[in-house]
């Protein structure tokens, strides 16, 4: 796949967003990404009391992937409460990149850029069985 319903994925990245857990920070995220069989899996960030065990969003989508038939992610995007693009944190982009590599286009405040231009020279499963 190598275009994208953008709109129709931030859509889904919004709905994700109004069943986020964010009582300590007040920061609801919702996230939507394709994966290459045509899906749609979404997440949303999950807050703990203990700070440090939060949830951020992209680890509910990553959650849904596995559930739902794994597969390779191909397009991302990420929302705020008011429904503004994001940018995933760096853990986050790890975590991306693990699951879609460093074609994974990104939807961002700049416009849509692979992984590999948000996570340069990553570190990834191919280091690990050399």
């Amino acid at each position: 796949m190598t275009e994208a319903d953008w709109d129709a994925l931030r859509e889904v990245a919004h709905e994700a967003m109004t069943h986020a857990y964010a009582p300590y920070s007040g920061y609801p995220v919702g996230v939507a990404a394709r994966v290459d069989d045509g899906r749609t899996v979404s997440g949303c960030n999950v807050e703990n009391a203990s700070y440090g065990l939060g949830l951020c969003a992209e680890c509910g989508l990553v959650s849904e992937l596995q559930r739902t038939g794994g597969g390779r992610l191909t397009h991302f995007t990420c929302v705020d409460g008011k429904g503004d693009i994001l940018v995933p944190c760096g853990r986050c982009r790890q975590l991306l990149y693990e699951h879609g590599g460093p074609d994974l286009l990104l939807e961002t405040p700049a416009g849509i850029l692979p992984l590999s231009e948000m996570l340069p020279q990553a570190f990834g499963p191919d280091h690990l069985t050399k």
